[in-house]
């Protein structure tokens, strides 16, 4: 197996680091397929629109039952700033908050890669 260390930067320097907005939500197991469903279908290509990020995924733990991760990638941490700031980052949360008012419980975080 190759494991190679990956920079923020590119080897000249002059690449920002990316930034990286990540949502953690925890889905009761009756939930799941429902969850998965909607995710992949409705909030993820809304969310994708909405930050017009650089990238998007997601997917499901190896490590903990129902655990389900969304990662947004943006060029820099001011542009994910601009997406978290705007309403229609609020329009999306009050969304995923009447979509699922038992049985989800989520968190988000904010990640730039280390140069």
């Amino acid at each position: 197996m190759d494991c190679r260390i990956k920079s923020g930067n590119d080897p000249g320097g002059k690449a920002m680091p990316t930034t990286h907005f990540i949502v953690r939500a925890v889905i009761a197991p009756h939930l799941r397929e429902t969850f998965d469903r909607w995710y992949a279908t409705d909030h993820l290509p809304w969310a994708t629109r909405v930050f017009q990020c650089e990238q998007a995924w997601r997917g499901w733990s190896a490590l903990e039952e129902g655990v389900h991760y969304a990662v947004y990638q943006f060029a820099d941490k001011a542009a994910c700033d601009r997406a978290l700031g705007s309403a229609e980052f609020k329009e999306l949360v009050a969304d995923f908050t009447k979509s699922w008012p038992e049985g989800v419980t989520r968190s988000r975080d904010v990640v730039t890669v280390a140069p």
